[in-house]
């Protein structure tokens, strides 16, 4: 039986590819520099999991594969060269692991993750059981991977570190493309060619979904090979499949769905909010439909879909405060959320904080961060999370700076960033922590703060 050492094994990526090989019966072991919350779910499951590396972790590993953090000079690497072992990084393994599957892959800036998941819950929800592996956790299906025993593979295609060029997919979406990971991708065209490398790889006869709302996404089209069916959706008329009359509805997103010369409308209602979700699940319709799937079935399963981990995630309500974690770390996506929530919420007080992620994103994509938070009264910035970079002396103190925002303000420590907003935040108030890192903290210390000064209201009241 093969033996797979996973390096770096506690991240979302390849934790899902962990969980696979496992459910697939592999002997899988990994290691990690800390316990993550998927690195528990692994033990759980029987995976071994070493916390710190060590040569000797991969003593019995027929094959290594490492995360993209992982630097060539980590010692199991070494070792595992030494002793001859393949050493995989994502990209190198993906079409191994999805082979003999229809490959359904997500791929864009913005949406990837959200639109994995509802794809993943509706053939999931319609019994096509689908291997799947998502950059989050889905909520309708409780986890970031699962080796399924049907025909379908639908994986996040993230693009950091050309991962996604690992890929060969039958059915390939592109939610949208705008400049990100300058630290990989140092300039837009550079980006924007991975994705022109990724549209070459689908298979001869397969398909690429495009949203044409988006002029990057829409650009991709003439660099499609004519041996490859495009279509396109968005709101745009013009568009193959087209969403139409959005609107919010307290929780519900309501909108049709208009296909030109032909007669039937659907009409479908979200359980997520936003223009930005409308064309996400517009997607996964259209990629449905082309399967040939039961079209009443993948309604009723998107109109299901309650969302994934750290997306827009309402952590809870305390003390009439409504707080929610989102893992938005781009401007576009920050300012798509603080419209949704707007829409949600309207007339109540929207307050954020912000952890800036990457040093190498934030100057990159400066004059779009300080214009990006338009749409919240106020907003609290805390210290760069530097994730993989190293540190640099720029701080986000220099970004407030430069914010023309009335009430922006940084505040480095997490603990004082509580403080201040526990005595500042009002019943009917919503709160937003944006952060790919770990300011998310924020929400649930804060959350239990609020919850004790609720229960002391009600006992004095």
């Amino acid at each position: 039986m093969k033996r797979y050492h996973l390096i770096g094994i506690g991240g979302t990526g390849l934790s899902a590819i962990a969980r696979i090989l496992f459910e697939e019966g592999y002997i899988v072991t990994g290691s990690d520099t800390m316990l993550s919350p998927f690195a528990r779910e692994l033990q759980a499951l029987g995976v071994k999991v070493t916390i710190g590396h060590n040569a000797k972790n991969i003593n019995s590993a027929d094959f290594v594969i490492r995360s993209s953090a992982i630097a060539e000079n980590n010692v199991e690497i070494i070792a595992a060269r030494a002793k001859g072992i393949p050493v995989f990084k994502r990209a190198d393994f993906l079409d191994e692991l999805t082979r003999g599957k229809i490959v359904i892959a997500i791929a864009g800036t913005h949406g990837k993750t959200t639109t994995t998941s509802m794809m993943a819950w509706t053939l999931t929800n319609i019994g096509e059981q689908p291997s799947y592996i998502i950059g989050g956790v889905s909520k309708n299906l409780k986890a970031n991977a699962h080796a399924g025993q049907g025909k379908y593979f639908v994986i996040e295609a993230d693009e950091y570190d050309g991962m996604f060029l690992g890929l060969k997919p039958d059915i390939l979406i592109i939610t949208n493309i705008e400049h990100d990971h300058p630290d990989f991708y140092p300039t837009p065209e550079l980006y924007f060619n991975a994705f022109r490398e990724l549209v070459s790889q689908v298979k001869t006869g397969g398909s690429v979904l495009i949203c044409i709302d988006h002029p990057g996404a829409n650009r991709l089209i003439q660099f499609i090979s004519p041996n490859i069916h495009v279509y396109t959706y968005g709101t745009n008329p013009q568009a193959d499949f087209i969403a139409s009359e959005i609107q919010q509805k307290s929780y519900l997103t309501q909108f049709s769905v208009i296909q030109p010369d032909v007669l039937n409308t659907l009409n479908v209602s979200l359980k997520v909010s936003g223009v930005h979700n409308v064309l996400n699940a517009l997607s996964v319709i259209v990629a449905c439909n082309l399967l040939k799937l039961d079209g009443k079935k993948v309604q009723q399963s998107i109109e299901e879909f309650i969302g994934t981990s750290r997306r827009f995630e309402i952590i809870g309500i305390a003390n009439g405060v409504t707080i929610i974690d989102d893992y938005g770390h781009h401007p576009t996506e920050i300012m798509a959320t603080l419209a949704s929530a707007r829409l949600r919420f309207p007339g109540q007080k929207l307050w954020v904080v912000w952890q800036p992620h990457t040093y190498s994103r934030t100057q990159t994509l400066l004059n779009d961060f300080i214009a990006a938070f338009k749409d919240c009264d106020h907003v609290i910035l805390t210290e760069i999370y530097r994730s993989r970079e190293k540190a640099r002396e720029f701080s986000s103190a220099e970004v407030v700076r430069l914010m023309e925002h009335p009430d922006a303000r940084f505040i480095p420590d997490f603990s004082s960033i509580v403080d201040d907003l526990y005595q500042k935040l009002k019943p009917g108030d919503v709160l937003i922590v944006f952060s790919a890192g770990d300011a998310n903290q924020i929400c649930t210390q804060l959350l239990a703060r609020l919850q004790k000064k609720e229960k002391k209201g009600i006992k004095n009241g």
